[in-house]
């Protein structure tokens, strides 16, 4: 899922406190000859608040199982993003499919200034001061998969400075 990425840090979800937060649910139809088939699909963000973060889609006849295989397959797709104290490192864009997303780092006391599916990934990752904004399609599943492709490409000063070979005070003053 994160081979595109160079820079993606995989983290196992044993020993870490994680959280989940329900993004959506959807009621799915399939039209058979019999009828129609109801089912669920759930879209989970889970996250330890310090950096840590997965998302996960589950499908089931019925809403707690659908819920339940979410957060299992968030908990495979755990990765760590680089943080500056409690906001981000920089301004950063991201999209999938049609949603656009746009991540600014914000003062201290800023808050999360950030709707519905941005809101809870990056609340799960652990930032507190966060501007956004969401544009094209408001589907929560390419919003959190925007969501994800902007955080992922975010760099830390220390990685940007070990990618061009010199000080971590050159990459500040140069």
């Amino acid at each position: 899922m994160y081979q595109d990425y160079k820079n993606v840090e995989l983290v196992k979800p044993g020993g870490l406190e994680l959280k989940d937060r329900l993004v959506g649910v959807q009621r799915v139809t399939k039209v058979t000859k019999g009828g129609r088939a109801f089912g669920f699909s759930a879209i989970v963000v889970v996250g330890d608040e310090k950096g840590v973060v997965g998302q996960g889609l589950g499908k089931s006849k019925d809403v707690a199982s659908a819920i339940a295989k979410a957060i299992e397959d968030a908990k495979k797709n755990l990765v760590r993003i680089p943080l500056n104290k409690v906001t981000l490192p920089h301004e950063q864009k991201g999209k999938y499919g049609g949603a656009r997303v746009n991540l600014l780092p914000a003062a201290p006391g800023t808050g999360v200034i950030a709707g519905g599916a941005v809101r809870a990934v990056l609340e799960a990752v652990g930032v507190h001061d966060v501007l956004s904004k969401s544009q094209g399609s408001s589907n929560p599943h390419n919003v959190v998969k925007a969501t994800f492709d902007a955080l992922l490409q975010m760099r830390s000063a220390q990685t940007v400075a070990d990618q061009r070979g010199i000080s971590l005070e050159k990459v500040f003053k140069g």
